[in-house]
């Protein structure tokens, strides 16, 4: 291993959400492998402050705004002096260079993205896009390297910030496998289940627009299985509006509304099928979390992540975006095929946090 270095890993905060955890993993591997890491927070709060592990130092910068994150980053790279930092979600990504360049830090910094922004943003109007646009096309390319979670996310940064596909680095995030789930966890789950095994649908995420839930919703309503519930575990603005629907489509006492659960694996480890309905994605760190289980997975072929992680079907049912029907066959024909699951483990396993690690530090490390 290279002489040890002090990596700084860039958040707005540590909600539950997949590019948090993701980074709460790679800090994990990173401190493993005998280098000290910070995670730079605008605001040390969300669901996820309490998982940090020991050794990974939190810094705070105190903001809550954007615009106010150059002048504490700054402060932050002088007197903390990392030898690398790790800039996540835009716009931190695009105020991390310039942040660098004001206050002359030398160091590496690694730019990653984790979502389609395209889409993300598509809805929020002109200025925004040319505001998007601009400071990427300024800030890529002063990074020392631009990662991208999937190719999809790939070619869209390479897109809207002009930059040639080999100058946009692909790492899958990392996904453990899949914990122990004790007695007492799998117990609270049986019982917030209420139904019987092989006619179990669960989804884990955020209830935000981009998941759609509204379409998994209307697809689970079509199935020919009363028995049948279906699990949501996640929270979000949509919650009381999909709580609505759920009762519209007659599926009163068939759908659980869990909330969040940072550790979701007790539901993994009950369930028979895993669902994502989402319109888009960046990776899909939830469908390997799924397959670590050995759960078939069910998931729109929505652009970017699901059909890299699934091989294309290979290892799921992929679905077109939008289609209930669609959707509600692919879900009532996993509950009833036979499922290989230590395939779906092994291919799981690809996405182990020390493979994503491993290929991260030798963009840090590199002269």
């Amino acid at each position: 291993m290279k002489n040890s270095m002090r990596i700084a890993v860039l958040l707005p905060d540590l909600r539950g959400g997949g590019a948090e955890r993701v980074c709460l993993d790679l800090a994990i591997e990173f401190l493993a492998a005998g280098h000290h890491v910070d995670l730079v927070l605008m605001q040390a709060r969300g669901e996820l402050v309490d998982l940090v592990p020991d050794g990974v130092r939190i810094v705070d910068l105190e903001v809550r705004r954007a615009r106010d994150v150059p002048r504490a980053l700054m402060r932050y790279l002088k007197e903390g002096r990392p030898h690398c930092l790790v800039a996540n979600l835009w716009p931190l990504t695009s105020i991390a260079v310039l942040s660098r360049c004001l206050a002359r830090w030398n160091g590496r910094i690694l730019i990653v993205e984790h979502n389609t922004l395209s889409r993300q943003y598509a809805k929020w109007g002109l200025v925004h896009g040319i505001l998007l646009r601009a400071s990427m096309i300024f800030a890529y390319r002063l990074a020392s390297r631009v990662v991208a979670v999937s190719a999809g996310v790939a070619q869209d940064v390479a897109r809207l910030a002009w930059l040639r596909p080999d100058q946009v680095t692909v790492i899958h995030n990392p996904v453990g496998s899949a914990r122990a789930v004790s007695p007492a966890m799998t117990a609270m789950a049986e019982g917030m289940w209420n139904a019987p095994i092989g006619q179990r649908c669960l989804t884990v995420g955020s209830l935000k627009d981009q998941k759609n839930h509204a379409l998994l919703l209307r697809a689970f309503a079509r199935l020919p299985l009363p028995q049948a519930r279906l699990m949501i575990v996640g929270q979000g603005q949509n919650e009381a509006r999909l709580r609505a629907l759920a009762r519209e489509l007659g599926l009163d006492g068939r759908v659980v509304f869990a909330g969040f659960h940072a550790d979701p694996a007790p539901f993994y480890a009950t369930a028979d099928v895993f669902v994502l309905s989402s319109d888009h994605e960046g990776f899909g760190n939830v469908i390997v979390e799924a397959l670590s289980f050995g759960l078939p997975v069910v998931s729109t072929d929505c652009p970017s992540g699901p059909a890299e992680i699934l091989g294309q079907g290979r290892w799921g049912r992929l679905v077109p975006v939008g289609d209930a029907a669609a959707l509600a066959e692919a879900m009532a024909a996993a509950l009833t095929a036979p499922v290989d699951r230590g395939a779906l483990r092994a291919r799981a396993a690809d996405f182990a946090p020390e493979i994503a690690a491993r290929r991260y530090l030798d963009l840090l490390e590199a002269s």
